[in-house]
């Protein structure tokens, strides 16, 4: 088992109180909290070594040239991509996908190709593709959800075909945990010849990412729900597709040679990079995956699983609690709703109680259209959590139904 207790005392966001009871996180969804390690980490860079990279010439630019580098290369072997040049600097997973859709998709996809995505995608994974779709008549289609929140593979024959160009799917759902079968869908769109990107931003916390395991083409994900800094993400891409691709921003960095009249681009991955980058959230990315890295993965999901389990069963245990999704396998995220009572309300009251949870439509609007909702309470669980922090959330939904019912 997990030594939480001493796990929780790196995190000093724990150790504060919310309307003078004890906080409980419960929003690891939408932002892992932030280590003491990647905290200090940042804070030296901005202390002592704060100087623009690549560019200057003296100690402190090439002292920062050196430790932004270093945390290309350590994302490199995280994700085991075979070169760092295939690692992207980007804002964040809906930057690294949108630097997909306008680099790739509106040079090499064309009139009529199709793009295939599930219906649990998040808005950053839908929308992009919605407004490539439009400008380059392409069409979209969907992999459906069934009732426990599992993709029907059954339909992958009859939306996956030789007109698909592209399809670019979650790792795992940020509102029902669902891990999706990515080998599956990989070795489908493979075989019709589409091209793959893979949003991680919610599998990458939770299971080893191998990508050329995978041999998945792009894949996007973000530092701050890795226990890193905001603003900061990652698009992995094959050497081949991005060296074929045009630049995304154009500016300083990203150029070679400039004239007045024309200019060449850079190598990768400094063509996509351009202007200034977010050194200190390389440089806080790295450390957050030495945290990561430094635990166990497999006491991680143990440690998470009974959590979920257990927060799972004690809701189900009150009639009054519908709990949206309840595939096979799943990452510790619990999406649901008190009958007749709105969401927010719960929220609300949980919050009053110090149990952080989010409470809307998570931006899978679509989805719960389908499903007849506005929005759920999103219960998002992660290494810093207890068995206490169940206990809590219950104790607050007892009383939320006590107050609303």
């Amino acid at each position: 088992m997990m030594d939480t207790a001493s796990l929780r005392k790196q995190f000093p966001a724990l150790s504060q109180k919310v309307y003078g009871k004890p906080l409980v996180y419960l929003d690891s969804a939408a932002t892992t909290l932030k280590p003491q390690s990647v905290v200090d980490r940042m804070t030296r860079f901005y202390s002592f070594e704060c100087s623009n990279v690549h560019r200057g010439a003296h100690f402190l630019s090439d002292q920062a040239t050196g430790y932004f580098e270093s945390a290309r290369q350590t994302i490199k072997e995280f994700l085991n991509a075979s070169s760092a040049e295939e690692i992207i600097f980007t804002k964040g997973t809906t930057e690294s996908i949108n630097l997909v859709v306008d680099s790739y998709g509106f040079n090499f996809l064309n009139d009529g190709d199709e793009i295939v995505l599930t219906e649990l995608e998040h808005h950053a994974n839908l929308v992009p593709w919605q407004n490539l779709a439009l400008k380059k008549n392409l069409k979209l289609k969907f992999i459906s959800v069934l009732p426990n929140g599992e993709i029907d593979l059954s339909q992958m024959d009859q939306v996956i075909t030789s007109k698909t160009k592209l399809v670019s799917f979650s790792g795992c759902s940020n509102i029902l945990g669902t891990f999706l079968p990515v080998e599956k869908i990989v070795q489908k769109a493979k075989s019709v010849g589409a091209i793959t990107l893979l949003d991680a931003a919610q599998l990458v916390s939770q299971k080893k990412v191998d990508v050329q395991k995978l041999d998945i083409d792009f894949l996007a994900f973000s530092a701050h729900k890795l226990f890193g800094p905001y603003g900061f993400g990652v698009l992995y891409g094959k050497k081949a597709l991005l060296e074929k691709m045009p630049p995304y921003q154009f500016g300083g960095s990203m150029i070679s040679e400039v004239q007045f009249d024309s200019s060449t681009y850079n190598s990768l991955p400094y063509k996509f990079e351009s202007g200034t980058p977010h050194i200190e959230g390389a440089i806080g990315t790295e450390a957050a995956i030495h945290f990561f890295s430094s635990l166990s993965l497999e006491k991680i999901y143990q440690h998470e699983q009974l959590l979920l389990k257990t927060a799972t069963e004690r809701l189900k245990t009150m009639p009054e609690i519908k709990i949206l999704g309840e595939a096979a396998e799943k990452a510790p995220i619990i999406s649901f709703n008190l009958q007749n009572v709105h969401h927010s309300d719960v929220g609300q009251i949980l919050d009053q109680q110090g149990v952080a949870v989010r409470a809307g439509h998570h931006c899978t609007q679509p989805f719960l259209r389908k499903i007849g909702l506005t929005g759920t309470i999103r219960a998002s669980f992660s290494v810093y959590n207890n068995l206490e922090d169940v206990d809590r959330l219950i104790e607050g939904v007892q009383k939320a139904k006590r107050m609303l019912l």
